[in-house]
């Protein structure tokens, strides 16, 4: 007898059965004492700007030891990071950065503000991630760096893809944003490559509301990144004429409080979430039609979301309705995830990137065309994806009646 069937077949709660889910799901405030103690300090330091004050150069310097990395550049937002290390690296117009077509936006923002052209790489359906095969497909002469996104919590194949980089002579930015602590070959992502970016908003591992900072071990390229976000003001000795155009992608004292007590969790929350999502991992494994998203060879997940990619051959109905099946059993659950890959937003489709302006400002050649069938594996990985929601405040028994969910659904519905 197979894990995932009983003795007993019960009807599930979309048909008319009871719920699977039963037990309340885990539940915790994010922020404590430990943030208030950082945001009294840095309110009675009499300044709240961060070249002034101490918390956010602590915060730097607490980012910089965990990671094992030499510079930390906070800024205010993940976003305004992906820009600040596109712009280090010196991306400009008509340059080509290879990305993940299924992402944020904050991703692609900081690519599109730089005149340089978004290049979209399939992904593994098993990994969700793009690969040194996928990337390679789209490599040209005029590809400039590689945006290597680690989609919630799941990291990407990094030998090789570091291997093709160093072939072609690509640099890499790791987005980080989802991916706090994952690991590949026992490091963790973000310390693998020139820059790395990371977001710190309500949504992630560990948040200030709004935030971001990116690492690096190269001083030229770190200088340049803090230089862009203080709008190019040279701080050091402490001269306030801008030296080139830079943004406003400054971080408060009070963003930077909070962030030095998030990071101190960390590790908790990893270790937390990774110790459910591998429970959840194993328990889905021995059921039919149902492939949970995993790391590579050598990697380990730190679990910002769950997701299962459904056969519907095999299971008997769409993964919309088993989504809608296991939100009836009391499982929180989404289908599609974003629905459809970066490409085909609106923004893209019509190529309304800035208003009064239609199209990219420096095309391809051959030029750059966003449309449906680009990216075949990311398309059916979101026809057919159901995304679980995750948190730290989880009990294992939350997991086991997630599972329970799913095992009642797979019992009711294989045939």
């Amino acid at each position: 007898m197979n894990r995932f069937e009983g003795n007993n077949i019960d009807v599930p709660a979309i048909e008319g059965g009871p719920k699977a889910v039963t037990e309340p799901y885990g539940m915790g405030n994010k922020y404590g004492a430990e943030e208030l103690t950082e945001l009294e300090q840095a309110l009675v330091q009499g300044t709240l700007f961060y070249a002034h004050g101490h918390k956010v150069k602590e915060f730097c310097r607490a980012a910089e030891k965990l990671f094992g990395r030499k510079y930390c550049i906070a800024v205010s937002s993940g976003t305004a990071a992906v820009h600040t290390a596109l712009f280090a690296l010196g991306v400009g117009p008509g340059d080509e950065i290879i990305t993940s077509p299924i992402t944020d936006m904050g991703s692609l923002i900081g690519i599109l503000w730089q005149n340089a052209v978004p290049v979209f790489a399939d992904i593994d359906l098993r990994t969700g991630n793009c690969t040194a095969g996928s990337i390679e497909a789209v490599v040209t002469l005029r590809t400039k760096a590689i945006l290597l996104v680690h989609l919630a919590g799941y990291p990407c194949d990094m030998g090789a893809i570091l291997a093709l980089a160093s072939r072609k002579g690509l640099p890499i930015i790791e987005d980080c944003a989802q991916s706090y602590m994952a690991e590949y070959r026992g490091k963790v992502v973000g310390t693998f490559t020139e820059l790395a970016a990371w977001s710190m908003n309500d949504f992630k591992h560990i948040s200030a509301g709004e935030a971001g900072f990116i690492l690096t071990d190269d001083e030229r390229l770190a200088h340049d990144a803090a230089s862009f976000a203080d709008k190019y003001y040279q701080r050091d000795p402490d001269v306030r004429i801008p030296a080139k155009l830079g943004m406003n992608y400054r971080i408060s004292e009070l963003q930077g409080a909070v962030a030095l007590a998030q990071l101190r969790k960390l590790p908790w929350i990893v270790d937390t979430r990774r110790k459910l999502g591998e429970a959840l991992l194993e328990g889905l494994r021995s059921m039919p039609g149902l492939h949970p998203l995993e790391a590579p060879e050598g990697g380990r997940a730190s679990y910002l979301g769950f997701f299962v990619r459904v056969d519907e051959k095999v299971v008997g109905i769409s993964a919309r309705r088993f989504a809608e099946a296991l939100q009836a059993e009391g499982v929180r659950c989404s289908f599609g995830h974003t629905g459809i890959p970066v490409y085909e937003y609106p923004v893209f489709r019509d190529q309304a990137f800035f208003p009064g302006h239609t199209g990219l400002a420096f095309e391809s050649d051959p030029p750059q065309r966003y449309m449906p069938g680009l990216c075949p594996n990311a398309e059916e990985w979101l026809r057919t994806v159901v995304g679980l929601e995750m948190s730290e405040f989880y009990t294992m028994r939350n997991i086991g009646e997630i599972l329970g969910a799913f095992r009642k659904l797979c019992n009711w519905y294989i045939k």
